[in-house]
């Protein structure tokens, strides 16, 4: 579990993280933030995120006999997921997302920059938005759902249900092929890191997850 910070430092409050369960490939955690005095008054922007995902992490910043990453994209390698999660029912200003992390390289490690992050977004709360532009609508794992497209020194691809879920299978294979397929994304590209779990721009979060597993070809 990897507890991963967002600009931490611009908020004040307390956390919870816990990893509840493991049972072969799938897991179970939880999170909860109780915030202090806020910094930043403006409406729900990502870089005054307070809390950026507590969710497991797999790939660049682990060992990578462990995780199967990286994958070239255009080796089409299937990289199915299922999530089953809940949601306080007074949240804040919050997103419940996947987020894959990709590299100009096969070879990267912490200190390296991302070429491309790629977002699918499954649930949000209180007027939370994505970063970037709407670029067009896609049909992807049984929902219909909008691209947006941003940058952050490296290009930023939000997948944003139109529809609140709970539950996802997915293949996130799909997700690189659309934006490939759009010229938004290149094959000699490398997948080599894949978290889920929360941002919370505004106000109090806590995300519970039942079930989430990764599995690589």
């Amino acid at each position: 579990m990897n507890n991963n910070l967002w600009n931490e430092g611009k908020v004040t409050g307390t956390q919870c993280v816990r990893d509840n369960s493991r049972s072969g490939s799938t897991i179970s955690w939880g999170d909860a933030l109780q915030p202090g005095r806020q910094r930043h008054r403006q409406g729900p922007r990502r870089e005054d995120v307070r809390l950026h995902r507590p969710r497991p992490h797999w790939g660049f910043k682990v060992d990578k006999a462990q995780t199967g990453l990286p994958i070239r994209v255009g080796d089409r390698k299937p990289v199915r997921t299922s999530w089953e999660f809940s949601v306080s029912s007074h949240p804040g200003t919050r997103n419940v997302a996947y987020d894959l992390w990709l590299h100009a390289k096969n070879t990267a490690d912490r200190q390296d920059r991302p070429s491309d992050e790629i977002m699918i977004w499954l649930n949000r709360q209180g007027g939370a938005g994505p970063l970037g532009t709407k670029y067009g609508s896609v049909s992807l794992g049984g929902a219909m759902g909008d691209i947006y497209e941003g940058d952050i020194g490296w290009k930023v691809h939000p997948f944003v249900r139109r529809s609140n879920t709970s539950r996802a299978t997915l293949d996130l294979d799909d997700f690189t092929r659309a934006l490939v397929r759009r010229n938004l994304l290149g094959n000699d590209t490398y997948v080599s890191g894949i978290e889920a779990g929360t941002e919370v721009f505004k106000g109090t979060g806590r995300l519970d997850t039942k079930a989430y597993s990764a599995d690589i070809g």
